[in-house]
């Protein structure tokens, strides 16, 4: 029967699982009863986040496609289908928040948003190619709190949920911009460095609704985040393509647009391409999903063989770390990628499987990435024994000791994994339970290295 919209309602799109499963049941043996109280459960749980019926139930079954070859097979077969019904939506369906059209003209209208208010300081005299430090400083206050309100018109946020948020939000924005700065100075750089890591957390919040207490939602949040930074990374190659074919034909006419480039479309559409990417992942979630695993699971082996690599390198040679600045920063975000491939690849295993040999690679990864922080930090140490402390140096000490808490207990979790002395969830849990230490570390460096140090 169809449902009040016009389209076909969750129990017959149920129902039409439910006979597949039954038909294929002599090929694939499967509690259907089981499964689909799993089913109902994961629908319950988004439409509580804030998606329709019908976007719920595909997210579900894509998602059940993990769980089970039958639904994988469903889902791959009806996935065409599925779509349509559920893009191809009356005009006067039930709730306006949950039609795909009106959430791209919401979604379009903060991108928009988040393009003028990067150059309202203009207006003021604030230039950016003069004031770089304001810039960098202010970037995630000018689209962050767009893109959480982005969230919270879709989860129909509590007040109480909403006034915390909004507080948070406003703090940041008067840290960002109230102390004394020296121009170009370590608590600045430092400054705009942190405060986005401090701010995804509100995002974070915002985007799980009511779930951010449960280790589901955070997971939620965290496979958001990857495919978020697939979709953006995308949009921003298509925009160096769009802009260096612009820059080309222009200048056959004689026409120099790179001043435009500068101050317009490159902030404009940097900040913009934030919510965007956002709405997108939210739009074709099912579909995206899909790419990152695929990507975590290639690149996963490749990082562990280099960590390895380089650590027999090392006690080969006998060599030490480099202890200059630059060399030092680079060896952090190798290790922030590889914390990211962990939790990534976390968010898309399917915690009832047994262990596989992806998961030995997973451990060789943590533990090769363990020995690898603390011969960062030993690097660090040794530089502060050296030259004396610095923000930068006890930032980094800071984010080292972070990191080295969290690959640790990774380790033995996944070491009992592995040897069945303990459940999946169980590491599933301590990455979701670690994310607040992460922004909690980074509201510290924003709020209180700059009076610490001098504002130098």
């Amino acid at each position: 029967m169809p449902d009040k919209d016009g389209g076909i309602s969750l129990e017959e799109q149920i129902e039409r699982w439910r006979n597949y499963l039954r038909r294929r049941q002599a090929i694939h043996p499967v509690d259907v009863a089981e499964l689909e109280d799993h089913l109902r459960e994961q629908v319950s749980v988004l439409v509580e986040a804030g998606l329709a019926a019908d976007e719920a139930f595909l997210v579900a079954v894509k998602r059940m496609g993990s769980l089970d070859a039958l639904s994988r097979e469903f889902a791959r077969e009806h996935s065409e289908r599925l779509w349509k019904q559920l893009v191809v939506v009356p005009s006067d369906s039930g709730d306006p928040r949950t039609r795909p059209r009106t959430d791209a003209i919401v979604a379009f209208c903060l991108a928009v948003a988040a393009a003028v208010l990067i150059k309202v300081p203009a207006l003021f005299g604030i230039q950016l190619d003069e004031d770089a430090g304001f810039y960098a400083r202010n970037l995630s206050v000018f689209v962050l709190p767009l893109l959480s309100g982005y969230f919270v018109w879709k989860r129909r946020l509590r007040a109480s949920t909403l006034r915390w948020l909004v507080a948070a939000l406003v703090a940041a924005g008067v840290s960002a911009n109230i102390y004394p700065f020296a121009p170009g100075g370590y608590t600045e750089t430092l400054t705009a460095l942190h405060l986005p890591i401090a701010l995804w957390l509100v995002v974070g919040v915002a985007y799980a609704g009511g779930r951010w207490g449960q280790v589901g939602g955070r997971m939620d949040f965290i496979r958001f985040s990857g495919e978020l930074f697939i979709y953006y990374v995308l949009i921003a190659l298509g925009g160096a393509v769009l802009t260096a074919f612009m820059a080309m034909i222009f200048e056959s006419i004689g026409i120099d647009v790179e001043p435009f480039f500068e101050s317009w479309l490159l902030p404009c559409g940097a900040v913009g391409a934030v919510v965007v990417a956002s709405w997108l992942v939210e739009a074709k979630q099912s579909v995206i999903e899909n790419m990152a695993p695929v990507l975590t699971r290639l690149f996963t082996p490749f990082f562990a063989a280099v960590l390895v690599t380089f650590l027999g390198t090392l006690v080969w040679t006998g060599r030490g770390v480099g202890i200059e600045r630059n060399v030092l920063i680079a060896f952090d975000l190798l290790l922030v990628v590889v914390l990211g491939l962990l939790l990534y690849s976390i968010s898309a295993r399917d915690p009832r499987s047994s262990p596989g040999a992806f998961d030995v690679v997973q451990v060789v990864l943590v533990a090769s990435a363990l020995l690898a922080d603390a011969v960062a930090l030993w690097a660090i140490a040794a530089r502060i024994t050296e030259f004396g402390f610095t923000p930068n140096r006890v930032a980094a000490v800071g984010e080292n000791v972070i990191l080295l808490v969290n690959l640790a207990w990774s380790a033995v979790l996944y070491a009992r994994f592995l040897g069945g002395r303990g459940a999946f969830t169980d590491l599933e849990r301590w990455q979701t339970n670690y994310l607040p230490v992460y922004a909690v570390w980074a509201a510290i460096v924003v709020l209180a290295f700059p009076p610490l140090f001098g504002y130098i």
